[in-house]
Protein backbone atom coordinates (compact mmCIF):
# COMPACT_ATOMS: atom_id res chain seq x y z
CA UNK A 1 0.00 0.00 0.00
CA UNK A 2 1.14 3.24 -0.96
CA UNK A 3 2.51 6.04 1.61
CA UNK A 4 0.73 9.76 1.37
CA UNK A 5 1.88 10.99 3.89
CA UNK A 6 4.79 12.06 2.15
CA UNK A 7 8.61 12.86 3.21
CA UNK A 8 8.89 14.11 7.29
CA UNK A 9 9.67 17.39 6.40
CA UNK A 10 6.61 18.22 4.45
CA UNK A 11 4.53 16.81 7.25
CA UNK A 12 7.02 18.86 9.98
CA UNK A 13 6.12 22.12 7.13
CA UNK A 14 2.11 21.44 7.44
CA UNK A 15 2.24 21.31 11.63
CA UNK A 16 3.99 24.51 12.15
CA UNK A 17 2.20 26.53 9.10
CA UNK A 18 -1.27 25.28 10.55
CA UNK A 19 -2.04 28.18 12.26
CA UNK A 20 -1.66 30.59 9.59
CA UNK A 21 -3.49 28.82 6.68
CA UNK A 22 -7.16 29.23 6.25
CA UNK A 23 -9.21 31.77 4.35
CA UNK A 24 -9.91 34.74 5.11
CA UNK A 25 -13.00 35.97 6.84
CA UNK A 26 -15.50 37.61 4.79
CA UNK A 27 -16.78 39.96 7.22
CA UNK A 28 -13.21 41.03 7.84
CA UNK A 29 -12.42 41.52 4.30
CA UNK A 30 -15.00 43.66 3.82
CA UNK A 31 -14.21 45.93 6.76
CA UNK A 32 -10.61 45.60 6.02
CA UNK A 33 -11.17 47.13 2.25
CA UNK A 34 -13.55 49.92 3.60
CA UNK A 35 -10.75 50.99 6.28
CA UNK A 36 -8.04 50.32 3.44
CA UNK A 37 -9.81 53.16 1.84
CA UNK A 38 -10.79 55.65 4.19
CA UNK A 39 -7.11 54.87 5.01
CA UNK A 40 -6.12 56.77 2.16
CA UNK A 41 -8.38 60.18 2.61
CA UNK A 42 -6.28 63.02 3.35
CA UNK A 43 -5.27 64.45 6.44
CA UNK A 44 -3.23 67.62 7.71
CA UNK A 45 -0.11 66.35 6.51
CA UNK A 46 1.06 65.74 3.63
CA UNK A 47 1.95 61.42 3.97
CA UNK A 48 4.77 60.19 1.53
CA UNK A 49 4.38 56.42 0.16
CA UNK A 50 6.28 54.61 3.06
CA UNK A 51 4.37 56.56 5.59
CA UNK A 52 0.93 55.91 3.60
CA UNK A 53 2.03 52.15 3.24
CA UNK A 54 2.51 51.14 6.63
CA UNK A 55 -0.89 53.65 7.16
CA UNK A 56 -3.01 51.40 5.04
CA UNK A 57 -1.73 48.25 5.95
CA UNK A 58 -2.56 49.10 9.62
CA UNK A 59 -5.42 50.43 9.41
CA UNK A 60 -6.34 46.89 6.78
CA UNK A 61 -5.41 44.85 9.67
CA UNK A 62 -7.60 46.99 12.16
CA UNK A 63 -10.52 46.54 9.78
CA UNK A 64 -10.06 42.99 9.66
CA UNK A 65 -9.78 42.28 12.98
CA UNK A 66 -12.83 44.07 14.08
CA UNK A 67 -14.42 42.09 11.12
CA UNK A 68 -13.22 38.56 12.85
CA UNK A 69 -14.66 39.75 16.28
CA UNK A 70 -17.93 41.31 14.73
CA UNK A 71 -18.43 37.36 12.80
CA UNK A 72 -17.17 35.31 15.70
CA UNK A 73 -19.89 37.15 18.25
CA UNK A 74 -22.05 36.29 15.22
CA UNK A 75 -21.56 33.06 15.56
CA UNK A 76 -21.60 32.66 19.00
CA UNK A 77 -24.52 33.83 19.05
CA UNK A 78 -26.16 31.87 17.01
CA UNK A 79 -27.57 34.31 14.82
CA UNK A 80 -28.91 33.01 11.33
CA UNK A 81 -26.07 32.56 7.93
CA UNK A 82 -26.11 32.47 4.77
CA UNK A 83 -27.88 29.58 3.59
CA UNK A 84 -27.22 28.17 -0.16
CA UNK A 85 -28.02 29.65 -2.63
CA UNK A 86 -27.31 32.51 -5.26
CA UNK A 87 -26.09 35.30 -2.69
CA UNK A 88 -23.64 32.40 -0.94
CA UNK A 89 -22.28 31.52 -4.57
CA UNK A 90 -21.78 35.78 -5.06
CA UNK A 91 -19.76 35.72 -1.79
CA UNK A 92 -17.27 33.63 -3.82
CA UNK A 93 -16.38 36.92 -5.84
CA UNK A 94 -15.85 38.72 -2.72
CA UNK A 95 -11.84 38.60 -2.22
CA UNK A 96 -11.86 40.48 -5.64
CA UNK A 97 -14.05 42.79 -5.75
CA UNK A 98 -12.11 43.61 -2.37
CA UNK A 99 -9.14 43.43 -4.15
CA UNK A 100 -9.87 45.44 -7.17
CA UNK A 101 -11.60 48.39 -4.74
CA UNK A 102 -8.40 48.42 -3.36
CA UNK A 103 -6.86 49.37 -6.29
CA UNK A 104 -8.83 51.53 -7.64
CA UNK A 105 -9.06 54.11 -4.21
CA UNK A 106 -5.10 53.52 -4.52
CA UNK A 107 -5.13 55.41 -8.25
CA UNK A 108 -7.42 57.74 -6.39
CA UNK A 109 -5.45 58.53 -3.50
CA UNK A 110 -2.80 60.86 -5.81
CA UNK A 111 -5.68 63.82 -5.84
CA UNK A 112 -6.14 63.58 -2.53
CA UNK A 113 -2.68 64.09 -1.25
CA UNK A 114 -2.08 66.24 -3.92
CA UNK A 115 -5.42 68.19 -2.79
CA UNK A 116 -3.06 68.54 0.82
CA UNK A 117 0.34 69.23 -0.71
CA UNK A 118 -1.17 72.13 -2.71
CA UNK A 119 -2.71 73.98 0.13
CA UNK A 120 1.06 74.19 1.21
CA UNK A 121 2.63 74.75 -2.35
CA UNK A 122 4.12 71.25 -2.79
CA UNK A 123 4.12 69.28 -6.18
CA UNK A 124 2.06 66.83 -6.86
CA UNK A 125 2.90 63.24 -6.29
CA UNK A 126 4.49 61.21 -9.09
CA UNK A 127 2.61 58.38 -11.24
CA UNK A 128 4.64 55.45 -8.79
CA UNK A 129 3.31 56.68 -5.51
CA UNK A 130 -0.04 54.31 -5.61
CA UNK A 131 1.78 50.66 -6.37
CA UNK A 132 4.60 51.38 -4.13
CA UNK A 133 2.29 52.25 -1.40
CA UNK A 134 -0.09 49.00 -2.18
CA UNK A 135 2.68 46.66 -2.05
CA UNK A 136 3.94 48.15 1.17
CA UNK A 137 0.25 48.06 2.78
CA UNK A 138 -0.27 44.57 1.51
CA UNK A 139 3.43 43.41 3.10
CA UNK A 140 2.33 45.23 6.15
CA UNK A 141 -1.05 43.81 6.56
CA UNK A 142 0.34 39.98 5.57
CA UNK A 143 2.55 40.46 8.51
CA UNK A 144 -0.12 41.47 10.97
CA UNK A 145 -2.21 38.70 10.09
CA UNK A 146 0.63 35.85 10.54
CA UNK A 147 0.79 37.33 13.82
CA UNK A 148 -2.83 38.14 14.94
CA UNK A 149 -3.15 34.17 13.53
CA UNK A 150 -0.39 33.37 15.77
CA UNK A 151 -2.33 34.93 18.73
CA UNK A 152 -5.30 32.77 17.63
CA UNK A 153 -3.22 29.41 18.00
CA UNK A 154 -1.52 30.61 21.29
CA UNK A 155 -5.06 31.11 22.75
CA UNK A 156 -6.87 28.01 21.36
CA UNK A 157 -4.12 25.97 22.69
CA UNK A 158 -4.21 27.43 26.03
CA UNK A 159 -8.03 26.84 25.85
CA UNK A 160 -7.54 23.73 24.70
CA UNK A 161 -5.33 22.16 27.59
CA UNK A 162 -7.42 23.97 30.37
CA UNK A 163 -10.83 22.37 29.42
CA UNK A 164 -9.65 19.36 30.88
CA UNK A 165 -9.85 20.66 34.19
CA UNK A 166 -12.32 23.73 33.82
CA UNK A 167 -15.62 24.64 32.01
CA UNK A 168 -15.27 25.61 28.10
CA UNK A 169 -16.27 29.21 28.40
CA UNK A 170 -13.63 29.89 31.11
CA UNK A 171 -11.00 27.79 29.47
CA UNK A 172 -11.08 29.64 26.01
CA UNK A 173 -11.25 33.28 28.26
CA UNK A 174 -8.22 31.93 30.14
CA UNK A 175 -6.40 30.75 26.59
CA UNK A 176 -7.48 34.65 25.53
CA UNK A 177 -5.97 36.50 28.50
CA UNK A 178 -2.87 34.40 28.66
CA UNK A 179 -2.07 35.15 25.11
CA UNK A 180 -2.77 38.87 25.70
CA UNK A 181 -0.47 38.81 28.80
CA UNK A 182 2.40 36.99 26.39
CA UNK A 183 1.99 39.56 23.21
CA UNK A 184 1.97 42.40 25.50
CA UNK A 185 5.16 41.83 27.25
CA UNK A 186 6.85 40.89 23.93
CA UNK A 187 5.84 43.79 22.56
CA UNK A 188 6.12 45.92 25.14
CA UNK A 189 8.78 44.49 26.87
CA UNK A 190 11.45 43.46 24.50
CA UNK A 191 9.85 45.27 21.00
CA UNK A 192 9.39 48.73 22.25
CA UNK A 193 11.69 48.89 25.29
CA UNK A 194 14.43 47.99 22.89
CA UNK A 195 13.47 50.30 19.96
CA UNK A 196 13.49 53.21 22.71
CA UNK A 197 16.99 52.30 23.98
CA UNK A 198 17.81 52.34 20.45
CA UNK A 199 16.88 55.47 19.77
CA UNK A 200 17.88 57.00 23.27
CA UNK A 201 21.64 55.67 22.49
CA UNK A 202 21.00 57.35 19.14
CA UNK A 203 19.91 60.82 19.91
CA UNK A 204 22.58 60.21 22.70
CA UNK A 205 25.49 60.18 20.93
CA UNK A 206 23.76 62.74 18.32
CA UNK A 207 23.58 65.11 21.04
CA UNK A 208 27.35 64.45 21.79
CA UNK A 209 28.78 64.31 18.68
CA UNK A 210 30.85 67.61 17.39
CA UNK A 211 31.85 68.87 14.36
CA UNK A 212 35.42 69.28 13.82
CA UNK A 213 34.88 72.87 12.76
CA UNK A 214 32.31 73.90 16.05
CA UNK A 215 34.22 75.79 18.25
CA UNK A 216 33.32 77.70 21.54
CA UNK A 217 32.04 81.38 21.07
CA UNK A 218 34.69 83.74 21.75
CA UNK A 219 32.11 86.94 22.27
CA UNK A 220 30.46 88.19 25.09
CA UNK A 221 27.39 86.91 25.99
CA UNK A 222 27.09 83.24 25.39
CA UNK A 223 27.50 80.29 27.38
CA UNK A 224 30.54 78.18 26.87
CA UNK A 225 32.99 80.66 25.93
CA UNK A 226 36.08 82.36 27.97
CA UNK A 227 34.90 82.39 31.87
CA UNK A 228 31.62 80.36 30.95
CA UNK A 229 30.67 78.07 34.13
CA UNK A 230 28.97 75.31 31.55
CA UNK A 231 31.37 74.07 29.72
CA UNK A 232 31.41 74.02 25.79
CA UNK A 233 31.74 70.46 25.49
CA UNK A 234 28.97 69.95 28.32
CA UNK A 235 26.52 71.63 26.45
CA UNK A 236 25.37 69.11 23.77
CA UNK A 237 24.97 69.56 20.46
CA UNK A 238 21.75 71.43 20.51
CA UNK A 239 22.77 73.67 23.02
CA UNK A 240 26.25 74.64 21.17
CA UNK A 241 24.03 75.31 18.23
CA UNK A 242 21.95 77.38 20.33
CA UNK A 243 24.80 80.12 22.10
CA UNK A 244 27.30 80.21 19.11
CA UNK A 245 24.66 81.06 16.25
CA UNK A 246 22.13 84.20 16.27
CA UNK A 247 23.01 87.73 15.39
CA UNK A 248 25.53 89.55 17.24
CA UNK A 249 25.37 93.42 17.89
CA UNK A 250 26.74 94.83 15.52
CA UNK A 251 24.45 92.76 13.00
CA UNK A 252 21.65 94.14 14.56
CA UNK A 253 23.02 97.40 14.06
CA UNK A 254 23.72 97.70 10.68
CA UNK A 255 20.21 96.00 9.72
CA UNK A 256 18.25 98.86 12.48
CA UNK A 257 20.52 101.20 11.90
CA UNK A 258 20.70 102.19 15.87
CA UNK A 259 22.80 101.16 18.42
CA UNK A 260 22.74 97.70 19.83
CA UNK A 261 23.82 95.47 22.41
CA UNK A 262 25.39 91.97 22.57
CA UNK A 263 22.18 89.51 23.15
CA UNK A 264 22.83 87.24 25.97
CA UNK A 265 22.41 83.69 25.27
CA UNK A 266 22.57 80.78 28.19
CA UNK A 267 22.00 77.39 28.42
CA UNK A 268 22.97 74.61 30.18
CA UNK A 269 23.01 70.93 28.67
CA UNK A 270 22.09 67.67 30.91
CA UNK A 271 26.06 66.83 30.77
CA UNK A 272 26.83 69.64 32.56
CA UNK A 273 25.46 68.85 35.99
CA UNK A 274 24.73 65.84 37.71
CA UNK A 275 20.55 66.30 37.91
CA UNK A 276 17.72 68.79 37.13
CA UNK A 277 18.11 71.18 40.07
CA UNK A 278 21.80 71.48 39.55
CA UNK A 279 21.49 72.22 36.01
CA UNK A 280 18.70 74.83 36.79
CA UNK A 281 21.04 76.14 39.59
CA UNK A 282 24.24 76.53 37.24
CA UNK A 283 22.14 78.19 34.42
CA UNK A 284 21.01 81.13 37.18
CA UNK A 285 24.32 81.58 38.51
CA UNK A 286 25.78 81.42 34.39
CA UNK A 287 23.51 84.07 33.83
CA UNK A 288 23.62 86.47 36.59
CA UNK A 289 27.61 86.22 35.73
CA UNK A 290 26.42 87.13 31.97
CA UNK A 291 24.63 90.20 33.44
CA UNK A 292 21.30 88.99 32.45
CA UNK A 293 19.22 90.69 35.28
CA UNK A 294 21.02 93.68 33.96
CA UNK A 295 18.85 93.68 30.37
CA UNK A 296 15.73 95.07 29.90
CA UNK A 297 14.02 91.89 28.94
CA UNK A 298 14.65 88.41 30.29
CA UNK A 299 13.07 85.35 28.27
CA UNK A 300 13.02 81.73 30.52
CA UNK A 301 13.18 79.22 27.29
CA UNK A 302 11.80 75.91 27.68
CA UNK A 303 13.51 73.65 24.65
CA UNK A 304 11.92 70.95 22.83
CA UNK A 305 12.90 67.45 23.35
CA UNK A 306 16.28 67.31 22.18
CA UNK A 307 17.40 70.86 23.74
CA UNK A 308 16.92 72.37 20.44
CA UNK A 309 15.90 76.23 21.24
CA UNK A 310 14.22 77.73 17.49
CA UNK A 311 16.13 79.76 16.08
CA UNK A 312 12.85 82.03 14.13
CA UNK A 313 11.92 82.68 17.55
CA UNK A 314 15.61 83.42 19.57
CA UNK A 315 16.98 85.77 16.27
CA UNK A 316 13.52 87.40 15.87
CA UNK A 317 12.73 88.47 19.80
CA UNK A 318 16.87 89.64 19.57
CA UNK A 319 16.47 91.71 16.65
CA UNK A 320 13.22 93.21 17.67
CA UNK A 321 14.80 93.93 21.76
CA UNK A 322 17.73 95.65 19.01
CA UNK A 323 20.26 92.67 21.41
CA UNK A 324 18.96 94.46 24.57
CA UNK A 325 17.84 90.38 25.87
CA UNK A 326 19.02 88.31 27.76
CA UNK A 327 17.11 84.13 26.98
CA UNK A 328 18.11 81.40 29.39
CA UNK A 329 17.58 77.58 28.98
CA UNK A 330 18.31 73.89 30.19
CA UNK A 331 18.18 70.42 28.30
CA UNK A 332 16.07 67.65 30.23
CA UNK A 333 16.66 64.60 27.24
CA UNK A 334 17.73 63.92 24.06
CA UNK A 335 14.26 62.38 22.81
CA UNK A 336 12.54 64.05 19.66
CA UNK A 337 9.66 65.78 20.79
CA UNK A 338 6.73 63.91 19.00
CA UNK A 339 8.77 60.26 20.50
CA UNK A 340 8.92 62.57 24.07
CA UNK A 341 4.90 63.48 23.48
CA UNK A 342 3.64 60.00 22.77
CA UNK A 343 5.52 58.15 25.08
CA UNK A 344 6.12 60.26 28.24
CA UNK A 345 4.07 63.22 27.67
CA UNK A 346 5.40 64.89 31.00
CA UNK A 347 8.88 64.34 30.75
CA UNK A 348 10.85 67.65 31.33
CA UNK A 349 8.31 69.63 33.23
CA UNK A 350 10.45 69.09 36.18
CA UNK A 351 13.59 70.60 34.45
CA UNK A 352 11.29 73.63 33.44
CA UNK A 353 9.50 74.37 36.58
CA UNK A 354 13.15 74.36 38.52
CA UNK A 355 14.45 76.77 36.02
CA UNK A 356 11.38 79.13 35.99
CA UNK A 357 11.78 78.57 40.19
CA UNK A 358 15.32 79.68 39.85
CA UNK A 359 15.21 82.31 37.86
CA UNK A 360 11.64 83.36 39.06
CA UNK A 361 12.74 83.66 42.49
CA UNK A 362 15.83 85.60 42.15
CA UNK A 363 14.20 88.13 39.92
CA UNK A 364 11.55 88.91 42.88
CA UNK A 365 14.49 90.30 45.09
CA UNK A 366 15.53 92.63 42.79
CA UNK A 367 13.64 96.10 42.74
CA UNK A 368 10.39 96.59 41.00
CA UNK A 369 11.65 99.39 38.76
CA UNK A 370 15.08 98.25 38.02
CA UNK A 371 14.60 94.26 37.20
CA UNK A 372 14.09 93.49 33.32
CA UNK A 373 10.46 92.54 32.20
CA UNK A 374 9.79 88.37 32.50
CA UNK A 375 8.89 86.60 29.85
CA UNK A 376 8.49 82.39 29.40
CA UNK A 377 8.28 80.80 26.05
CA UNK A 378 8.60 77.50 24.41
CA UNK A 379 8.02 75.20 20.77
CA UNK A 380 5.88 71.70 21.22
CA UNK A 381 6.87 69.76 24.41
CA UNK A 382 9.07 73.06 25.61
CA UNK A 383 5.61 75.24 25.44
CA UNK A 384 3.88 72.22 27.52
CA UNK A 385 6.44 71.82 30.13
CA UNK A 386 6.91 75.73 30.00
CA UNK A 387 2.75 76.68 30.40
CA UNK A 388 3.47 73.88 33.53
CA UNK A 389 6.37 75.52 35.12
CA UNK A 390 4.30 78.70 35.70
CA UNK A 391 1.97 78.73 38.45
CA UNK A 392 -0.61 81.58 39.01
CA UNK A 393 -0.92 80.88 42.81
CA UNK A 394 2.83 81.30 43.36
CA UNK A 395 3.54 84.88 41.46
CA UNK A 396 -0.02 86.60 42.29
CA UNK A 397 1.65 89.40 43.79
CA UNK A 398 4.61 89.76 41.21
CA UNK A 399 3.59 88.08 38.05
CA UNK A 400 5.58 87.70 35.16
CA UNK A 401 4.75 90.18 31.83
CA UNK A 402 3.69 87.17 29.59
CA UNK A 403 4.44 83.93 27.50
CA UNK A 404 4.81 83.06 23.41
CA UNK A 405 3.99 79.65 23.40
CA UNK A 406 4.26 78.18 20.31
CA UNK A 407 2.48 74.84 19.10
CA UNK A 408 1.51 73.50 21.82
CA UNK A 409 0.90 69.79 22.03
CA UNK A 410 -3.09 68.95 22.46
CA UNK A 411 -1.78 67.71 26.35
CA UNK A 412 -1.48 71.09 27.10
CA UNK A 413 -3.77 71.70 29.60
CA UNK A 414 -4.65 75.54 30.05
CA UNK A 415 -4.47 75.61 26.05
CA UNK A 416 -7.07 72.71 26.10
CA UNK A 417 -9.03 74.45 28.70
CA UNK A 418 -9.12 77.64 27.27
CA UNK A 419 -9.75 76.47 23.45
CA UNK A 420 -12.31 74.25 24.90
CA UNK A 421 -13.95 77.80 27.05
CA UNK A 422 -13.83 79.71 23.73
CA UNK A 423 -16.12 82.34 22.72
CA UNK A 424 -19.28 80.38 20.76
CA UNK A 425 -18.59 81.17 16.86
CA UNK A 426 -15.15 81.22 17.02
CA UNK A 427 -13.05 78.24 15.85
CA UNK A 428 -11.46 75.59 17.26
CA UNK A 429 -8.22 76.33 15.19
CA UNK A 430 -8.22 80.00 16.10
CA UNK A 431 -10.30 80.77 18.91
CA UNK A 432 -11.32 83.82 21.09
CA UNK A 433 -10.91 83.39 24.92
CA UNK A 434 -13.33 85.68 26.24
CA UNK A 435 -12.46 89.55 26.26
CA UNK A 436 -8.67 88.64 25.25
CA UNK A 437 -7.15 90.76 27.77
CA UNK A 438 -5.00 87.93 28.98
CA UNK A 439 -5.02 85.15 26.50
CA UNK A 440 -5.00 85.25 22.07
CA UNK A 441 -4.32 82.95 19.66
CA UNK A 442 -2.58 83.45 16.45
CA UNK A 443 -1.83 81.71 13.18
CA UNK A 444 0.26 82.63 9.90
CA UNK A 445 -2.56 85.27 9.86
CA UNK A 446 -2.85 86.98 12.92
CA UNK A 447 -4.80 87.18 15.41
CA UNK A 448 -8.83 87.33 15.06
CA UNK A 449 -8.75 89.88 17.72
CA UNK A 450 -8.79 93.98 16.83
CA UNK A 451 -5.37 95.60 17.07
CA UNK A 452 -6.88 98.11 19.47
CA UNK A 453 -8.40 96.10 21.89
CA UNK A 454 -7.21 96.60 26.11
CA UNK A 455 -4.48 93.93 27.65
CA UNK A 456 -4.38 93.17 30.81
CA UNK A 457 -1.25 92.56 33.64
CA UNK A 458 -0.30 89.61 31.79
CA UNK A 459 0.03 88.74 28.06
CA UNK A 460 0.09 85.17 27.01
CA UNK A 461 0.01 84.34 23.00
CA UNK A 462 -0.62 81.12 21.75
CA UNK A 463 0.99 80.47 17.95
CA UNK A 464 -0.16 78.01 16.29
CA UNK A 465 -1.03 76.48 12.97
CA UNK A 466 -4.22 74.52 12.49
CA UNK A 467 -2.65 72.15 9.98
CA UNK A 468 -0.21 71.02 13.33
CA UNK A 469 -1.24 67.54 14.49
CA UNK A 470 0.57 68.17 17.46
CA UNK A 471 -1.40 70.86 18.28
CA UNK A 472 -4.97 68.97 17.15
CA UNK A 473 -4.42 65.75 17.51
CA UNK A 474 -6.43 64.20 20.87
CA UNK A 475 -7.20 60.21 21.36
CA UNK A 476 -11.44 61.11 20.93
CA UNK A 477 -10.71 61.48 17.28
CA UNK A 478 -11.21 57.69 17.10
CA UNK A 479 -15.02 57.81 18.50
CA UNK A 480 -16.02 61.59 17.65
CA UNK A 481 -15.37 64.31 15.22
CA UNK A 482 -13.15 66.79 15.95
CA UNK A 483 -14.49 70.47 16.17
CA UNK A 484 -11.38 71.99 14.10
CA UNK A 485 -13.50 69.56 10.74
CA UNK A 486 -16.86 71.39 11.92
CA UNK A 487 -17.55 74.66 10.07
CA UNK A 488 -15.19 76.89 8.44
CA UNK A 489 -11.99 75.08 7.34
CA UNK A 490 -8.99 76.80 8.28
CA UNK A 491 -6.83 78.01 4.92
CA UNK A 492 -4.15 75.83 5.40
CA UNK A 493 -6.39 72.67 5.81
CA UNK A 494 -7.16 70.41 3.30
CA UNK A 495 -11.18 70.73 2.03
CA UNK A 496 -10.90 67.27 1.47
CA UNK A 497 -10.20 66.15 4.84
CA UNK A 498 -12.68 63.84 6.34
CA UNK A 499 -13.48 62.15 9.62
CA UNK A 500 -13.75 58.92 9.22
CA UNK A 501 -13.78 56.53 13.21
CA UNK A 502 -10.36 55.01 14.39
CA UNK A 503 -8.84 55.80 10.61
CA UNK A 504 -8.78 59.71 11.54
CA UNK A 505 -6.99 59.11 14.68
CA UNK A 506 -4.29 56.97 13.25
CA UNK A 507 -3.97 59.47 10.68
CA UNK A 508 -3.48 62.55 13.04
CA UNK A 509 -1.19 60.03 15.05
CA UNK A 510 0.97 59.42 12.04
CA UNK A 511 0.62 62.91 10.87
CA UNK A 512 2.18 64.05 14.56
CA UNK A 513 6.29 62.35 13.06
CA UNK A 514 5.42 64.12 10.42
CA UNK A 515 4.64 67.11 11.17
CA UNK A 516 8.52 68.76 11.08
CA UNK A 517 9.10 67.76 7.87
CA UNK A 518 6.23 70.36 6.33
CA UNK A 519 7.03 73.70 4.46
CA UNK A 520 8.25 77.18 6.44
CA UNK A 521 4.98 77.95 7.90
CA UNK A 522 2.92 74.66 8.10
CA UNK A 523 2.05 71.72 10.20
CA UNK A 524 5.00 72.14 13.05
CA UNK A 525 7.35 74.50 11.44
CA UNK A 526 7.05 78.13 12.64
CA UNK A 527 8.30 80.82 10.47
CA UNK A 528 10.10 83.89 11.76
CA UNK A 529 7.62 85.96 10.49
CA UNK A 530 4.52 84.80 12.96
CA UNK A 531 7.02 84.59 15.49
CA UNK A 532 7.63 88.76 15.14
CA UNK A 533 3.88 89.10 15.20
CA UNK A 534 3.51 87.04 18.17
CA UNK A 535 6.77 88.76 19.92
CA UNK A 536 5.15 92.02 19.28
CA UNK A 537 1.80 90.78 20.60
CA UNK A 538 3.82 89.50 23.74
CA UNK A 539 5.78 92.89 23.94
CA UNK A 540 3.31 95.34 23.79
CA UNK A 541 3.92 98.43 21.66
CA UNK A 542 7.61 99.00 20.15
CA UNK A 543 9.66 101.33 17.89
CA UNK A 544 9.47 99.13 14.77
CA UNK A 545 6.66 100.41 11.94
CA UNK A 546 5.30 97.76 9.24
CA UNK A 547 7.70 99.17 7.14
CA UNK A 548 10.39 98.05 9.26
CA UNK A 549 8.74 94.58 10.26
CA UNK A 550 8.36 93.74 6.81
CA UNK A 551 11.99 94.07 6.25
CA UNK A 552 13.52 92.06 9.47
CA UNK A 553 10.62 89.54 8.45
CA UNK A 554 12.18 89.52 4.78
CA UNK A 555 15.31 88.57 6.29
CA UNK A 556 14.55 85.99 8.69
CA UNK A 557 12.69 83.72 6.30
CA UNK A 558 15.05 82.63 3.54
CA UNK A 559 17.92 82.16 6.39
CA UNK A 560 15.62 80.27 8.32
CA UNK A 561 14.04 78.18 5.33
CA UNK A 562 17.93 77.76 4.59
CA UNK A 563 18.53 76.55 7.62
CA UNK A 564 15.53 73.88 7.53
CA UNK A 565 16.87 73.01 4.10
CA UNK A 566 20.30 71.86 5.92
CA UNK A 567 18.90 70.42 8.99
CA UNK A 568 16.52 67.60 8.02
CA UNK A 569 19.33 65.73 6.77
CA UNK A 570 20.07 64.91 10.41
CA UNK A 571 16.59 64.07 11.78
CA UNK A 572 13.79 65.96 13.29
CA UNK A 573 13.52 68.06 16.29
Amino acid sequence: MRDTRGPPWRTALLRLSAPYRGPLCRTGQVLGTLFFIASLTPSLVPRGYVAQGLLSGVCVALGYLIGVALSALWQRLMLPTLGEGRLRQALRWLPWICVLACVLMAWWVRPWQDSVRAVMGLPPMDEGFSLRLLLLALLVFAVLLVLGRAFAWVAGRVGTLSRRVMPAPVARLLGIVVAAVLFFNIANGVLLRGALHAADASFRKADALMPPDATAPDRPGSSGGPGSLVAWEQMGRAGREYVSAGPDAAQIAAFTGRPAQQPIRVYAGLPSAPDARARARLALRELQRQGGFERSTLVVITPTGTGWVDPAAADSLEYLLHGDVASVAVQYSYLSSPLSLLVEPEYGEETSRLLFAEVYAYWRTLPAEARPRLFVHGLSLGAMNSERSVNLFDMIDSPIDGALWSGPPFATRTWRQTTNQRNPGSPEWLPVFRDSRAVRFMNQHGTPVPADAPWGRMRVVYLQYASDPITFFTPNDAWREPDWMVGPRAPDVSPAVRWYPLVSMLQLALDMLLADRTPMGYGHVFAPAHYIAGWQAVLGEGDWNRRDTARLQDLLDPLRRQQIEQRRGGGSD
